[in-house]
This record gives C-alpha cells, sequence and structure tokens, in this order.
C-alpha cells in the first residue's frame, strides 16, 4: 500500500512530483500539510529521498514540529523540518567558527531594550510603544534587504521621533550589537545569506547536505528568505512550495505574495497543481469565503468535499454597542454548549488584542473559561512544567496502582480538583491545563506505561504539540491562521475595526479583505459575524467586507440577518469603497 493512497486525486498529483519545480496552490483546508508530509514520506519510500537530505521549512516552530510529528506517523524520521531562522541559526553555528575561529555572536533576547539603551546614548527617550514601533521599522526594513540609507529615503514616519533621529537610532542601534558582538533575529538570515554568498566551501557543503526542498506558507516569504532560499538551492531545481495567496496577511512584516504569483515565471517548467476541494468548510460558509476574494490575484474557487446536508447559513448580527456586541456573543456560545457543543469546538475572533477584553468579561460573567492565543505557550506554563516533572518523578518510583491512576493521584496532588474553579483567571488556566493532561493519559493506548506517557509529554513539548483545551478560544485573526474550529465567531467587523483605520490605501484595505478571509476559512460548520453600532463615543458603519460577500454571484443571500436592523443598517450606511473593483 502506498502513502498516495490517501489522497484525493489532486493531492496526490502533487505528492507524486518529486522533483522540482513543483507549485501547489492550496486553498484553505484542502489539506497542505497532508500534501507535504506525503509527498516526503513516498519520496523516502520509493528511495528517490534519502531523509537527512530533505529540508522542510516552515514559518513557525509549531508548524516545524506538527510536520516532524505527522512524519514520524508515516514511519519518516531525520527529515530537517525547520523554520528559516532555525536552519539559518544552525548553519552559521556550525560555520562560523571554522571561518572566522571564534564562536558564532551571541543572538539578543530584546530589541526593544537594547533600543532603549541606544536611544539613552543619544539622550532620546521615547515611550515603549515608539520603540516597539522603531523595533519592527528595523525588522522591516532587514527583512526587505534594504540599507539605513535605502530606508531613509523611503520617509516612513514614526509617531514620537523625528525621520533624522529614527535614522540615527537605527544606526546608534546595530553599532552597539557591533560592539557587543551579537546579532539580532533578522541578522541570523543575512548572516547566513552572507556567508553562504562569500565562502564557495560553506556553499558546497550546504548543497550536498541538503537536495531537496519544500517550503510551506510560501506566501508570506520576505525577499531576505526568499534569497536564502535560492542560496540554498544554488543551480539545483527540486524545490516545492505550498502556499495561498489569498492567506498573505503579513505584508506588514515583509511578506511578499509575488513570489507566489510569479513562481511559473521564475521556473517556466513548473508543475502547478492547485488544491480547491475543501474538506473544513460546509458550502454556506466557502460561498462567503469565495465571494470575498472574487476576482483578486491567485484566488481559488474553493468546493466542499461534501453536499453538506443541513447546512447552517452563516448569520450578521448588529448591535448597539460593543458591550452589548460581546454579551451577544456570550449568549450565543451559551445556546451552542447548550445544544451539545465543547466549548473547545468554539472560537471568537477579532482584529485586535484590545478586542479581547470585554469579550471575555462577557463570558466570565457566564461562567465560561476562555484561553487566549498568543499568550503563554501550553508547555511553558508553570502548572504544566510542574507535573511533567512530577510525572516524570512518579516514572521512576515503583507503583502497584496502574497507569492511569497513578496520573490521576500525581496530578490530585498539584492541585486538579474534580470540579474547576470559577472561570476565569490564573487558577482556571492552570485547572484546565492539568486536566488537559488528564485526558491525554485517559486518551493514552492500552498497555501505555508512566514513563513512555512522561516521555510522550516531553517530545510534544519539544515539538510544541499542545493538547485541546476544553474552553473557548479568543484570538486576534493573525494568530488563528492556519487553525480550525466546527463553531466561529467573528467579532467586530465594523468600518475602522476591519479594515482597520489606518489602512488607507488599496494594498493595505485588500491585506484587510485576506485578513478577514483568513477568519471565515478558520469555521467548520457554523460561522457568525457580529458589529457594533458605536466604539465609544464614536458611531461606526459596518465593514465594507459585509456588502462584499452579502450575495453570490447567482444573486442569493449569503449572510443570514438575525435581525432586520442589522441587514437595513448594513444597507443604509454601506460606506463607499476606497478601493478599486478587482482586476
Amino acid at each position: 500500500m502506498s502513502v498516495l493512497d490517501a489522497l484525493d486525486d489532486r493531492q496526490r498529483e502533487a505528492a507524486a512530483m518529486l522533483r522540482g519545480p513543483v507549485a501547489v496552490l492550496a486553498g484553505a483546508g484542502t489539506g497542505k500539510t497532508r500534501v507535504i508530509t506525503h509527498r516526503i514520506a513516498h519520496g523516502v519510500d520509493t528511495g528517490a529521498y534519502s531523509p537527512s537530505r530533505v529540508m522542510a521549512v516552515t514559518f513557525t516552530a509549531k508548524a516545524a514540529g506538527e510536520l516532524r510529528g505527522r512524519l514520524r506517523a508515516l514511519g519518516v524520521a531525520g527529515v530537517a523540518a525547520r523554520t528559516f531562522h532555525a536552519a539559518a541559526l544552525r548553519q552559521l553555528n556550525f560555520f562560523w567558527p571554522t571561518i572566522t575561529g571564534d564562536p558564532a555572536p551571541s543572538i539578543i533576547d530584546n530589541k526593544v531594550r537594547m533600543l532603549g539603551q541606544a536611544a539613552d546614548a543619544m539622550r532620546l527617550r521615547p515611550s515603549t510603544a515608539t520603540l516597539r514601533d522603531i523595533a519592527s521599522e528595523i525588522e522591516w526594513r532587514k527583512v526587505s534587504m534594504l540599507t539605513i540609507e535605502q530606508y531613509a529615503e523611503l520617509e516612513r514616519p514614526i509617531s514620537g521621533i523625528r525621520p533624522e533621529q529614527l535614522v540615527e537610532l537605527q544606526a546608534a542601534y546595530e553599532q552597539l550589537k557591533d560592539d557587543r558582538r551579537q546579532l539580532d533575529f533578522e541578522d541570523v538570515l543575512l548572516a547566513c545569506a552572507g556567508m553562504l554568498e562569500s565562502e564557495p566551501r560553506v556553499a558546497a557543503a550546504v548543497h550536498e547536505q541538503y537536495r531537496h526542498f519544500t517550503v510551506d506558507e510560501f506566501q508570506d516569504v520576505s525577499p531576505l528568505q526568499n534569497r536564502l532560499l535560492e542560496l540554498w538551492l544554488g543551480d539545483r531545481r527540486d524545490i516545492c512550495v505550498v502556499g495561498d495567496a489569498s492567506q498573505t496577511i503579513y505584508s506588514f512584516a515583509g511578506a511578499q505574495q509575488r513570489y507566489l504569483l510569479e513562481f511559473d515565471r521564475r521556473y517556466p517548467d513548473a508543475t502547478v497543481v492547485r488544491l480547491e476541494t475543501n474538506y473544513r468548510s460546509q458550502a454556506p460558509i466557502l460561498d462567503a469565503a469565495n465571494a470575498l476574494m472574487r476576482g483578486r490575484p491567485g484566488a481559488l474557487a474553493l468546493v466542499p468535499r461534501a453536499a453538506g446536508i443541513g447546512s447552517e447559513t452563516p448569520t450578521l448580527t448588529a448591535y448597539d454597542s460593543e458591550r452589548e456586541e460581546a454579551d451577544g456573543i456570550a449568549d450565543a456560545i451559551i445556546k451552542r454548549i447548550g445544544t451539545g457543543a465543547s466549548p473547545a469546538d468554539i472560537a471568537v475572533l477579532y482584529r485586535a488584542h484590545s478586542q479581547s477584553a470585554v469579550l471575555q468579561q462577557a463570558l466570565a460573567a457566564r461562567g465560561i473559561a476562555t484561553s487566549v492565543l498568543g499568550g503563554t505557550r501550553f508547555f511553558d506554563m508553570p502548572e504544566v512544567r510542574q507535573s511533567l516533572l512530577a510525572l516524570r518523578g512518579a516514572a521512576v518510583a515503583p507503583t502497584d496502582t496502574g497507569f492511569l491512576p497513578t496520573v490521576r493521584d500525581v496530578l490530585r496532588g498539584l492541585g486538579l480538583t474534580e470540579e474547576p474553579p470559577a472561570a476565569g483567571g490564573a487558577q482556571r488556566d492552570g485547572w484546565e491545563a492539568r486536566r488537559a493532561i488528564l485526558r491525554l493519559a485517559e486518551e493514552a493506548p492500552v498497555g501505555t506505561t508512566l514513563r513512555a506517557f512522561a516521555d510522550d509529554l516531553m517530545a510534544r513539548a519539544q515539538d510544541q504539540h499542545e493538547p485541546v483545551l476544553h474552553t473557548v478560544t479568543l484570538s486576534t485573526l493573525h494568530a488563528a491562521k492556519g487553525l480550525e474550529w466546527p463553531h466561529v465567531l467573528l467579532a467586530g467587523w465594523a468600518e475602522g475595526a476591519l479594515p482597520i483605520s489606518y489602512a488607507s490605501t488599496f494594498e493595505q484595505v485588500d491585506e484587510e479583505r485576506r485578513l478577514a478571509y483568513v477568519g471565515i476559512t478558520r469555521a467548520a460548520r457554523t460561522l457568525g459575524v457580529s458589529w457594533s453600532r458605536s466604539a465609544g463615543r464614536g458611531e461606526r458603519a459596518p465593514s465594507r467586507f459585509l456588502a462584499e460577500i452579502g450575495t453570490t454571484s447567482r444573486g442569493t443571500g449569503i449572510l443570514r440577518d438575525t435581525a432586520p436592523s442589522a441587514r437595513r443598517s448594513v444597507r443604509q450606511a454601506r460606506p463607499a469603497p476606497s478601493t478599486p473593483p478587482p482586476a
């Protein structure tokens, strides 16, 4: 039996193409990670690939860990699945001593702190928020491969500091790093690229080590990452890129979707496979997603795997205030849980972190526990680290109570009770974390030993393979990318929030549209969209994106209003488009 047997026709076509160049245009929910892992496994099974000569590049350590985990499940070990930065740092640390005779420079852990020190030396007193903005500008400049002089010509203003001071501060920051013999995160990529360009023996060694490259989320590569990839490849062509132009949501950080859109121009003989069968979402949800992106560059037309009998039409609700919107969302979640849904199956997504506080308050008032994405990672929580140490210790001592009773005893000794504490707060977070560990033990295969369970938890921690918490997820749209839930509620779809107020150009508004698309396509079974007419003292109009997904090309409705006033508000307060129609 071949690993390709588990794939559909298009997925199999992509996975069977073992020699590059290959571009897999994979829409949301179409199984791109499945294709990546099965393609590598097929290459190893057929002898076309040696695992140690394959590099799979991702954008997050969590995604790299997921790739390694899935490959292990397919019987493949030894593949280098790493982020761009992890791969570059590994090469830098290995080759730097042989080139210079000295250890590689250390990596600074806080760019803002060092910027503050450079500012002090210049007798400047920018606020912490201004320093964070400057740090972001430095990151953007470097991944865009611009010198400080080239950056100065662009005249990108930052509030709280004059343009000439901004340039001087960046130069002072670089000098301070050099004096301390340190690199920042972006310098790792620059230094690795410079090393490959200037040292032929290093380039030859890397080309010998890695023969086959796969790059996930290729729509998000920056000019610097693309250049590093070119240097890793050399004059070879065994590259497979996977991405979706409609999910480019990091342009502000230097991502350029043109590398994906123009891949077949760079490689005229490239094999291009389009994955458009969506295995996640019901048809009405896909109708909304397709309507929003219709005519946009690289947009894919998602089709559901099945007809989806009984599919719920996405809803649109208008509220008078943000507080009423949060209360309405919380009540909808209570109703959904009452029908049998698990809190872990529900997510509330929004544009900015500032929108989470009122939602947390509304949910806590109803006794609903929440987890906020972007907070402390599961395996970094003190309760989890404490539990891992206790379980490893218990695995050393002999016991007669059996695997699952021992796990229960250990966790109870650390504070796990039968009933959770009141919703919200650190105590509830710790309880949910320990309960998640107990669920993993309850779901472990028959015959699992305490030692094997503890080892599995350590492997999960290394790969950031986090268990599911039985809580409602709150997340920004950016943090939700790559995730999915059966039930999704999208909050704050008003002008000034989505698209956000500072999105003024065509390109910026188009990025906000893609962000909205990412939010819609996180939903599997049900989708609710809401907005409020006021925020503080100001009045707001509904997001222009609501008008764009209000009807299909056949003239039928996509969003079902939960109150007549909601639809009237959308029609009467529709803002004038600030962007030209799609080509």
